[in-house]
């Protein structure tokens, strides 16, 4: 990859505005493309050039990124008449960066190779804060030579980099970490709710586990913001829903059950339903905290 890489990002969002900072401070000229124009002020106050459609980012650029919001997003995006593929430039570099469907990512994969382009589905976990650090962990999934073309770019976002295999293999991935994450968050719950019902200064508690065999990274990170009330998103409770939607289809299909993720989606559709769609998933604090389940 070469370091003056024209770059074409669309989704600059939470986690994407970082991201795509990132990257024009490492000296690659970036385009930027938003549905929503005020979310990219500032980059392009910073340089960045915005553009009016997907499709006039499309041929304007060498690599072409997107973290938007819903696999229904990634499809228009990336299929439609007016999208990436049928627009991009010959042998374009394309990156999904979204957490979404393990098949559509395969299916993004095989039009892309019909027009001779490459796509990579590479989802990324760290949240707000991994992104504005860009120590991302990022999981891709795709042909290896499209991997090894993408490292540069990715090595400006993140840290933790892996090539899991062929397409889809990304998403599958990121599936683990949000089954994984998604029980766990009912547990971090569970406890400071617990330490706060026993009369314990739950921070102090938060000191003393955080280290130990209970460590996790929502833990630490999301433990202080729940205590704080504060449940601004760095991760929003609707995107969350999203994940483990895709990740009930996917083992459905794989014939497994996920009873923890029907547990969370459970609880988390609740905390929607009751006004908590845009928060940060932090926010699922707030069930346990006022009155229990």
């Amino acid at each position: 990859m070469s370091d003056k890489a024209t770059i074409g990002f669309i989704g600059t969002g939470v986690m994407g505005r970082s991201m795509a900072s990132h990257l024009m401070t490492a000296g690659h000229p970036l385009h930027v493309y938003n549905r929503s124009p005020e979310k990219a002020v500032d980059l392009v106050a910073a340089g960045a050039i915005a553009e009016q459609s997907v499709a006039s980012l499309a041929s304007e650029v060498d690599v072409i990124i997107t973290i938007v919001g819903f696999p229904e997003d990634v499809e228009t995006v990336y299929l439609g008449c007016d999208g990436v593929i049928a627009n991009a430039r010959e042998q374009a570099l394309l990156i999904d960066m979204t957490t979404s469907d393990p098949d559509l990512a395969v299916r993004v994969a095989a039009a892309a190779s019909e027009r001779g382009l490459t796509s990579l589905d590479a989802p990324v976990s760290g949240g707000d804060i991994g992104a504005r650090e860009a120590r991302l962990s990022i999981m891709v999934g795709g042909d290896k030579a499209g991997f090894d073309r993408a490292l540069p770019l990715f090595g400006i976002m993140g840290k933790n980099i892996v090539h899991q295999g062929p397409p889809g293999s990304g998403q599958h991935t990121k599936m683990c970490n949000q089954i994984a994450i998604a029980a766990g968050m009912v547990a971090v719950c569970e406890s400071l709710s617990y330490a706060k019902a026993a009369g314990l200064d739950p921070e102090a508690v938060l000191r003393s586990i955080e280290s130990g065999a209970a460590g996790s990274w929502s833990l630490s990170n999301l433990g202080p913001r729940m205590l704080k009330g504060d449940f601004a998103p760095g991760f929003y409770v609707k995107h969350f829903l999203k994940d483990m939607r895709i990740a009930l289809a996917s083992a459905e299909k794989l014939g497994l059950q996920l009873p923890g993720v029907v547990l969370a989606k459970r609880l988390y559709d609740q905390l929607a339903n009751e006004g908590g769609a845009e928060n940060g998933t932090q926010a699922l604090f707030r069930l346990f905290d006022t009155r229990g389940i």
